[in-house]
């Protein structure tokens, strides 16, 4: 991601939509030789930034610094760089090129958390553990269910990116302000041939499709709906990663460690979930950044203005590499988080019995027991149970107190205990989910995945 935003690749890019320009413009006919564009093209990386940024403190203009700086390497071509074009035809061009693949980059790292994700959940259809609303207990899930949501998060944020790469075009050759005007002029009023050119320029570059109409930008629209599904991405990732830093503050489930980890400069005993407090860190600064496309967007007066600029070279960039940064370290977390299921059946059994009190009602009743009767016995020990917890700091007993009420004397309370009786369909849902969900995945992205989880960089 860093490779796609720096300068080089920035600039190398704009000398060759250069190039393509002069091809293009040369096949319709202008006076444009052979010798003329091969020495452009041997020159599309030979970048001299230093004398670059020499021409741009004089002229204080970033794009014809750079035609200078071509122009002094080559110049037989100098003449014809940039021919009919405003600096938008480079920049903007340039950066939906840059765009397109940050988006194709950030739909592998998807797959691969996704893939990561897929296989957890399979290793964990069946393991029972609390299940929490509102983050106090609820019914019992299984660990490989709850990895299900965090991966379908994920699923849909790939949807979206899926959607942007198909919907993204090119800028083409429009223009100062969108009319195609100058290069009207350069083919002497040939309208079809404008048409040609913006064609085939557009297709040298890798794309088949131009936005039907632009000012002297393409709308920044597209920004604002890029950062939006990089922000979706940071939520996803932001909130599982909120929920592994709870799950090994309980000791559930740890996230990877190294052998030699430091948790604190102080506290040689802690080991803090420093990897995805990293996730949420960047996915928060990533979110943070949405608001630069959405406002950007809304003041762009009539067919541009330049308050765009500056922003955009820092959100675009940043945002991609946040995400970019996230999924690298989400990959690395789902591919060895570490489960402990003797904690997770700990804490469920500690709740378990309130839970399993109407499967002991309905056993009650069918032993021959009153319903309301046995409701009310029910209430009495369960509030008195909770007592001795809050009160005085000792186990729920609600099992004990049950089996010593003569009411419950013909229930098997030990048969209402098994965890697995209130799962529901959670380790089905993790079946049909990888089968219908993640595996159609697996098989369109199959040269995406295998290989370990790469070493953090970030």
């Amino acid at each position: 991601m860093s490779g796609i935003w720096s300068a080089q690749t920035k600039h190398s890019t704009w000398r060759k939509l250069w190039v393509a320009l002069a091809e293009s413009q040369q096949e319709l006919g202008l006076d444009i030789s052979d010798a003329q564009l091969n020495e452009l093209r041997s020159n599309v990386d030979n970048i001299d930034f230093d004398l670059a940024a020499k021409y741009e403190r004089e002229v204080r203009h970033d794009v014809m610094a750079h035609v200078h700086t071509y122009k002094d390497l080559c110049p037989a071509a100098g003449g014809i760089i940039h021919l009919g074009a405003t600096s938008c035809y480079v920049t903007d061009n340039s950066e939906l090129i840059q765009i397109r693949e940050s988006l194709e980059l950030t739909r592998s790292r998807l797959v691969q958390v996704i893939d990561a994700l897929g296989n957890f959940s399979k290793q964990y259809r069946d393991l029972p553990c609390l299940g929490l609303t509102h983050l106090q207990p609820a019914q019992p899930s299984t660990v490989g269910k709850r990895a299900t949501l965090w991966c379908h998060d994920l699923v849909l944020d790939l949807e979206e990116v899926e959607h942007r790469l198909e919907t993204l075009r090119f800028r083409g050759v429009k223009g100062t302000t969108g009319t195609q005007a100058t290069f009207l002029s350069l083919f002497e009023g040939d309208h079809e041939k404008v048409r040609q050119l913006d064609r085939l320029v557009t297709e040298k570059m890798g794309f088949d499709k131009t936005y039907p109409v632009t000012g002297q930008t393409y709308s920044r629209k597209v920004d604002a709906q890029v950062l939006a599904t990089l922000s979706g991405v940071g939520q996803s990732a932001h909130k599982a990663a909120s929920d592994l830093r709870l799950l090994q503050s309980w000791k559930e489930i740890e996230e990877p460690k190294a052998d030699k980890q430091i948790g604190s400069s102080a506290m040689a005993y802690k080991f803090n979930p420093m990897r995805s407090e990293r996730i949420c860190a960047l996915a928060r600064f990533a979110i943070s950044l949405t608001q630069n496309g959405d406002q950007t967007a809304a003041v762009q007066w009539m067919e541009r203005t330049l308050d765009d600029s500056a922003n955009r070279r820092l959100s675009l960039p940043q945002s991609f590499l946040a995400i970019d940064a996230v999924l690298m370290i989400y990959h690395n977390v789902a591919s060895g988080l570490r489960v402990y299921p003797k904690i997770i059946e700990k804490r469920l059994n500690e709740v378990l019995p309130f839970m399993a009190t109407e499967e002991i009602l309905m056993a009650g009743v069918k032993a021959g027991g009153d319903r309301q009767d046995l409701h009310e016995q029910v209430r009495i020990h369960s509030v008195e149970s909770d007592k001795q917890v809050k009160e005085h700091g000792k186990e729920h007993d609600l099992i004990a107190r049950l089996e010593n009420d003569p009411l419950f004397a013909n229930v098997n309370l030990g048969a209402a205990l098994d965890a697995r009786l209130y799962i529901g369909r959670a380790p089905e849902q993790v079946d049909e989910f990888l089968g219908d969900v993640v595996s159609p995945i697996r098989e369109k992205y199959s040269e995406l995945l295998g290989g370990d989880a790469a070493e953090l960089k970030v």
